[in-house]
């Protein structure tokens, strides 16, 4: 590679300072948002590739050909100055600048009224680019004391510092979430907290790279940290903070903001490859239906896996199994009445034997060869095949027709998009990129991404006015615009609970705020009772809840599957359907006001140094904080509290717990230790089967400890409503001031959504008298 260490001003270029570089190079730097700057490189006059599908500012989604890489719309693109120095030229905005120093060349980034960079670029050979390949890598300064998180669904540890990572994207079955790397998704955001407070880099690129957070160690060049990618272009955001929470908001922000899916989407779900691979498998679905009825298992979905798909043995999309499933549309019926919402594997793959192949290549609807102009070879699961291409128009018509006419018809309420990470290996091969081809190498994840964007769209069209749930496995940045995903297909092994925790809140703050794991590993040998229950416990405060396995002993993985310990596990489940108002309320406010809804004990609470050293616990939320057991034979769990002003109350007895301290509690199968912020207002609801708005008749609103102005939001709609932004939800602001020995709640409710609950109930733990105060649009009552 060649080193990128002089450069020359050449002046002004709309928000951004425009600068040549040797090797054919010119870079610009700019600020799109107050406290968001960019930094843009074009080699020989020219992007690599010209658009982007990640970045949608201002929530402008990007159309299926993408948006183009200078288009500035949906950026405020605030007054900044440029001033040229000695040697060096200054972009000035109100809450941020970036000094550019012209030899060596390299940039350092301020906040206003800060002398020190939070961000600088190693001054030894910062920039570096490729005249034999499209490769280029990136070098800043790492100091002491800066902790490293996010990049996407990453293994191991929260902090990432000395980790280096493959930005890539395999289909790793069985993944060891300690160690495995690379994963499904390609998202090259990192977060970086210290004690210059919090910032953080997002790459648009998507093509395969690295990024390593302290891995490599130089005498020449001090502690430092890159990216590098092996194609495409440099184009980087950069996040001024000051603190994580303000990361993430911004990054969302950036590529478009959160799905806000539908309510029964947080009930507890089962799939099982097993199940739906079997030749009895309608009978099977039928005994899942009775056997959650007679055990009293709460759930609201069946996850249909590939196997309704078969034809001896191989797996064929839009094709339904007559012999397992003679009549589709009453199987999914049958599962509509039960409250079952019904939900479509899909996978983006033709097998090379593909009953309906000629369809797709008559319109040149594969990604292809652009050597042979053939359709390009990719191995899959049952063979060999070739992948849909969804930057091609009438590929998407055809996939459309199929999602309409195969599953929604039949009766499917949601596509569950699988095994998209587009292991597409031959070098030659060429997306369509809607008259304007490009090698894959170049994005990959957007194949996924557009895959999930269209489900979204032909859900969103085929019910108007209902919010579409849709899922996907791999993709890119910005893939949360359109649906949910997940930790992918996790091992069945105690390692599994303590490391998904932690990749776990990574992806959440990587923008993933709808995520889950799944629940008693996916693959590997069954899971015993206390690791299936501990599990169970463990993903039920994850907004994704789905069973899902595909054991190696051939056993499915079911709530009732160890007698011993079901009613441990339906008490869980129970649990997850009574946090019900306030997990809602928490996936509202991710897709309102982009705040992750599990996070790190440090994203609430950035001034205890004992809460960034905690990764065994999590916070569901601002004021519930999750300890899960993670070790076998424990029945009692201990945890550090942060420190909190009123301390802590424990969930199941209501006992208090001081903060900054270590609490230890009974942890017994069924009953993860849950702890309660003091000063939080929590809305409760009733445990029932079924996520239902129009049987939800009961509202509780407890009031833990004794706080002064204490306030919180609930909100509450028909479960499925589009017009969730324009007031078709019930939005309760509600709010505590003391009245002598009293604390007197007050109430404002605003929307048009008439709950089925007629009541607020009002409850006190660990605290003065309660006593109902001014209510609109609810009423308020203390219970006695």
């Amino acid at each position: 590679m060649k080193a990128l260490t002089r450069a020359r001003f050449r002046g002004r270029d709309g928000i951004y300072a425009l600068f040549d570089l040797d090797h054919g190079v010119d870079l610009r730097v700019g600020l799109v948002e107050d406290d968001v700057g960019r930094i843009l490189m074009r080699r020989d006059g020219a992007y690599r590739l010209d658009r982007t599908w990640s970045v949608a500012p201002d929530g402008i989604d990007p159309p299926y050909e993408g948006r183009g890489r200078d288009d500035l719309a949906g950026f405020a693109c605030p007054a900044a100055t440029i001033e040229e120095g000695e040697g060096t030229v200054t972009i000035r905005g109100a809450k941020l600048r970036a000094v550019v120093t012209l030899e060596p060349f390299g940039i350092a980034w301020y906040r206003a009224g800060e002398s020190a960079p939070f961000l600088e670029d190693r001054r030894t050979q910062a920039y570096f680019v490729s005249r034999k390949t499209h490769a280029f890598s990136h070098f800043v300064t790492r100091n002491e004391g800066e902790r490293h998180y996010g990049v996407g669904d990453k293994a191991g540890p929260l902090d990432h510092t000395g980790r280096r990572f493959r930005i890539d994207a395999v289909d790793p079955c069985g993944f060891d979430a300690e160690l495995s790397d690379p994963l499904y998704k390609m998202i090259p955001f990192v977060i970086v907290a210290g004690p210059a407070g919090a910032h953080g880099v997002y790459y648009d690129n998507l093509a395969t790279g690295e990024m390593d957070l302290g891995a490599t160690i130089d005498n020449y060049h001090g502690p430092f940290r890159s990216y590098r990618a092996d194609d495409g272009d440099l184009d980087a955001f950069v996040f001024a903070g000051p603190g994580v929470p303000e990361v993430v908001r911004a990054f969302s922000r950036l590529t478009g903001g959160h799905a806000f899916g539908p309510k029964w989407t947080l009930g507890f779900a089962t799939t099982s490859m097993a199940i739906a691979d079997a030749a009895d498998a309608d009978a099977r679905i039928a005994d899942f239906v009775a056997r959650c009825a007679e055990h009293a298992i709460p759930c609201d979905s069946f996850h249909f896996g590939s196997g309704y798909t078969m034809i001896g043995g191989r797996r064929y999309a839009f094709h339904w199994n007559r012999d397992k499933f003679p009549d589709p549309a009453a199987t999914l019926a049958k599962l509509n009445a039960a409250g079952l919402h019904p939900v479509a594997n899909l996978k983006p793959c033709l097998l090379d034997d593909h009953p309906r192949l000629a369809e797709v290549t008559d319109v040149g609807g594969l990604v292809r060869d652009g050597e042979t102009g053939r359709p390009a070879v990719a191995q899959f699961w049952d063979g060999l095949g070739y992948h849909l291409d969804f930057t091609n128009a009438q590929a998407r018509a055809w996939w459309r027709r199929g999602i309409e006419t195969a599953l929604l018809g039949p009766g499917m309420v949601s596509v569950w998009n699988d095994n998209n990470e587009y292991e597409i290996w031959d070098e030659d091969a060429v997306a369509a990129g809607d008259g304007r081809p490009f090698p894959q190498t170049l994005a990959r994840p957007a194949q996924a991404l557009l895959m999930t964007k269209l489900a979204h769209e032909t859900q969103a069209a085929w019910v108007p006015g209902k919010r579409p749930y849709t899922i996907t496995r791999g993709g890119a940045a910005g893939l949360w615009r359109y649906g949910q995903t997940w930790s992918g297909d996790n091992s069945t092994a105690w390692k599994t609970l303590r490391f998904n925790l932690t990749q776990g809140l990574n992806m959440s703050l990587s923008g993933m705020f709808d995520i889950g794991h799944d629940v008693g590993g996916f693959h590997g040998p069954s899971p015993g009772p206390e690791l299936l229950c501990r599990f169970v416990e463990f993903c039920s405060f994850w907004p994704r809840f789905v069973m899902n396995s595909w054991n190696s002993d051939g056993v499915t993985t079911l709530p009732w599957m160890h007698p011993e310990v079901i009613d441990p596990i339906r008490e869980a489940i129970r649990l997850r359907y009574r946090l019900m108002p306030y997990l809602y309320t928490r996936m509202w406010r991710a897709a309102e006001a982009d705040e992750p809804v599990v996070r790190p004990l440090f994203y609430d609470f950035p001034d205890d140094p004992g809460a960034a050293a905690t990764e065994d616990a999590f916070m569901l939320g601002p004021d519930l904080l999750v300890a899960p057991v993670l070790e076998p034979g424990a029945d009692r769990r201990s945890v550090r509290l942060p420190d909190n002003p009123g301390g802590w109350f424990f969930f199941h007895d209501g006992s208090h717990h001081p903060g900054g301290a270590v609490a230890t509690v009974p942890a017994p199968l069924g009953g993860t230790p849950l702890f309660v912020r003091a000063g939080a207002l929590l809305p409760l609801g009733a445990a029932g089967q079924r996520v239902d708005p129009a049987t939800d008749t009961e509202r509780e609103l407890v009031v833990y400890g004794d706080p002064q102005g204490a306030e919180a939001l609930l909100y509450d709609d028909d479960g499925d409503t589009a017009s969730w932004r324009d007031g078709a939800g019930l939005v309760t602001r509600v709010s505590l001031v003391r009245d002598g020995g009293a604390a007197v709640i007050s109430a404002d409710a605003t929307g048009r959504y008439r709950p089925a609950w007629p009541v607020l109930r009002l409850r006190a733990v660990g605290g003065a008298a309660l006593r109902a105060g001014d209510a609109r649009g609810v009423r308020l009552s203390v219970e006695e």
